[in-house]
């Protein structure tokens, strides 16, 4: 892997490109027949890189890191559960991700992860008991997935009872 790559930035209709480390993003434009770019920065541009360069550098291996701590994948599981995007799945997911997860080992964060990952509708029908537990996610009754069944069949936020609602969203940190 190359050390620099070519960093562009555009500056009105002028095109700026300068060496940067190989955490930039490289960005292409098309000029046509123009010719090159010109390769200056404005003395206002090269102190703003020189402040934000180390910035992006730091943020960037943290964010590459091959290997997460145990505490912050279960955080990031969690978050994940809680904001599927359809309200149904972040209530009965999040709250079951919110009491759980913290509890889980890695052979048992891995199957929540594979569940996770599936798509929305899936996760939905599976947990409204629509679809029975996908089959590679079976584990003798004793898997994730299908502890998250079972869970939902006990109808964990009631049955049409706003306060109780009200409380299990409050409890999982919903609202």
């Amino acid at each position: 892997m190359l050390s620099t790559v070519r960093f562009a930035l555009r500056r009105g209709q002028q095109e700026v490109a300068r060496d940067a480390p190989a955490v930039a993003v490289a960005t292409r434009f098309y000029r046509g027949e123009s010719g090159e770019e010109v390769a200056s920065l404005s003395k206002e541009e090269e102190a703003l890189l020189k402040i934000a360069r180390p910035k992006a550098d730091v943020i960037f291996k943290d964010h590459t890191k091959a290997t997460p701590d145990l505490a912050s994948r279960k955080k990031r599981l969690i978050y994940r559960a809680k904001q599927r995007g359809w309200l149904e799945v972040d209530l009965l997911l999040g709250t079951w991700a919110s009491e759980f997860v913290p509890k889980l080992n890695e052979e048992e964060l891995d199957q929540f992860e594979d569940f996770v990952n599936m798509e929305t509708i899936d996760i939905y029908n599976v947990i409204t008991l629509r679809l029975d537990v996908p089959e590679d996610m079976k584990r003798d009754g004793t898997g994730v997935v299908e502890r998250i069944a079972d869970w939902a069949r006990s109808s964990p936020l009631g049955k049409a009872d706003p306060e109780k609602y009200k409380a299990v969203k409050t409890e999982a940190k919903l609202i």
